[in-house]
């Protein structure tokens, strides 16, 4: 009998020795998926948030973030509490929670962070169709409130592309449905991820895509780009329109500005006799350097009715 005791307190130990051991290990994972590091809190120019960032180093990664968020994600905190205070408050997200203390003064103040990832995000997440979350994107996902709100509202667009990063992109770039159903009111597809963040990025607007479909262009999405990154605007093709320039092709609106055909080179032109010369024309004369000192230099000297290919063929063969 005592043989058999001896046996179960061996067998129980072992069990308990295992648990103990499955314990320290599920604690040792927690512990490399967390993140440490400091916080600053400022004033915002928008009411009812404040700068916040977030500064994180460890072996693989350096982080640092900063942005407005909104005074109510600050569990435990009044900021509008005059005087110095030391604090702690929870930031609490889908992907995980911030555990924050450090001091305030008068509203600004810093201090250090915790964060622990939410144990059910990532099987959540691959539940909706957002897999390859690891423990950086994960920390990334928390700061920027990738919630599954907006996960299942973003995948309800049908957008093409749609995955993990882009998410992430949405939620940097403030790709929200608003945005995406505004541009396609305004006759746009608006399919496609990378285009939707490039629009952010670039600043292609509803406004900007409703007043080319009333001007009667049928803009493709890549071409929107184009013409804001060249800053080819509404007001730019106002001003050419004023000039007699109303309905210029798009790709050759776009050339005027990456050579810098503007409003004031077609004016000094007219005043010099030349009074409405072709898009293709004007850029032609931009690369080839006919400017309107070149022309005046040469009417000076008698040549007053040259033609613009001709004035194009004299800067190509060196005359100056």
């Amino acid at each position: 009998m005592e043989e058999i005791a001896a046996m179960n307190r061996r067998h129980a130990l072992t069990a308990y020795a295992l648990v103990a051991l499955s314990l320290v290990l599920a604690l040792i994972a927690r512990a490399a998926e967390s993140r440490s590091g400091s916080w600053t809190i400022q004033r915002s120019d928008e009411p009812g948030k404040v700068s916040f960032a977030l500064l994180s180093h460890d072996k693989h990664n350096n982080s640092n973030h900063e942005s407005d968020w909104p005074v109510g994600e600050f569990h435990g905190l009044d900021v509008a509490k005059p005087g110095k205070q030391d604090v702690k408050f929870m930031i609490s997200r889908d992907a995980g929670q911030f555990a924050c203390e450090g001091y305030l003064n008068t509203g600004e103040g810093a201090g250090t962070f915790h964060f622990t990832p939410d144990a059910r995000y990532v099987s959540e997440m691959k539940l909706l169709g957002f897999s390859d979350i690891d423990s950086e994107k994960q920390y990334q996902m928390a700061i920027f409130d990738v919630s599954y709100a907006f996960a299942k509202e973003m995948k309800a667009e049908n957008i093409q592309g749609l995955d993990t990063d882009k998410l992430i992109a949405f939620r940097i770039f403030n790709v929200h449905r608003e945005f995406i159903d505004s541009l396609r009111k305004a006759g746009l597809p608006a399919m496609d991820a990378d285009k939707l963040v490039a629009f952010r990025i670039h600043g292609v607007s509803p406004d900007m895509v409703a007043f080319l479909h009333q001007a009667g262009y049928q803009p493709a999405e890549d071409t929107l780009v184009a013409m804001r990154i060249h800053g080819v605007s509404p007001e730019y093709m106002q001003q050419l329109k004023t000039d007699g320039y109303d309905h210029v092709d798009l790709e050759k609106l776009i050339a005027f500005r990456i050579h810098g055909v503007s409003t004031d080179f077609i004016e000094k032109l007219q005043s010099l006799g030349y009074k409405h010369p072709d898009p293709d024309q004007l850029v032609a004369m931009r690369i080839h350097g006919v400017s309107p000192e070149f022309i005046s230099k040469l009417q000076s000297r008698g040549m007053k009715d040259l033609t613009i290919d001709q004035l194009v063929s004299l800067r190509i063969h060196g005359i100056d």
